[in-house]
């Protein structure tokens, strides 16, 4: 799945530069060159990094108002490029990163790249994966019952169980094998909700590092193979 940015500027020469970097990082462009167009397409589409040149006449106006129609408007994160002294306070503006033009390519791709992983990092986050795939439940007097995995992410899972499960003595622990993955995943969990068709919300409370590791890696190749 490819991420979507856009570049506020009528510096050409800088952006056919951001261009190629956001290429190069499999992030899609589009550039704009009039503030108030840019601020209609981010209202009306999802714009993952937005990207904006402090020397573009109105650019202190343009934050302003991006800063007023938030959360309607919830592009993150901003970047905003300027020379040293058209650069403006970060805090005033709510961007996350910066850097400065002539654009440095090392920098610009350190910082897009920083900028990059945090969007990802956000979307894995809450990223569900559907899968169906046998899923052991151990109590805490070592019951054990089977359950069919519904869908997973970083943070738990959802499984159906059979008739008859009860929610009330909670599996402490879970254990799966996923596809692709040598080794299976086994965590320390509780809990967070059930209902009457047997499903179960479970959250993961205890996992070892390199098997976290290891399952957000394969969330993130579901996540792009999608």
């Amino acid at each position: 799945m490819t991420l979507s940015s856009m570049v506020v500027s009528r510096d050409w020469q800088e952006v056919s530069v951001l261009e190629c970097i956001l290429g190069g990082l499999h992030m899609d462009v589009a550039v704009e060159s009039e503030t108030q167009r840019a601020l209609s397409r981010l209202a009306s589409s999802k714009i993952d990094a937005l990207i904006v040149d402090c020397d573009l006449n109105g650019s202190g106006q343009f934050f302003r108002e991006l800063q007023r129609e938030s959360p309607r408007v919830s592009t993150v994160p901003l970047v905003i490029m300027g020379g040293p002294k058209g650069k403006p306070d970060l805090d005033s503006t709510g961007a996350m990163f910066s850097f400065e033009k002539p654009i440095s390519v090392e920098q610009a791709v350190r910082t897009l790249s920083a900028a990059r992983n945090m969007i990802l990092d956000g979307r894995l986050r809450y990223h569900r994966a559907g899968i169906e795939i046998p899923v052991s439940l151990n109590g805490r007097n070592q019951d054990r019952a089977q359950g069919q995995l519904i869908n997973l992410s970083q943070g738990g899972l959802q499984v159906r169980v059979a008739n008859g499960f009860d929610a009330r003595e909670a599996p402490q622990r879970v254990s799966f094998s996923l596809p692709g993955m040598k080794c299976g995943v086994k965590a320390d969990v509780e809990v967070a909700w059930s209902d009457e068709r047997g499903n179960v919300g479970i959250r993961f409370v205890k996992m070892a590092s390199e098997m976290k590791q290891s399952l957000r890696l394969w969330l993130a190749q579901q996540y792009f193979a999608n």
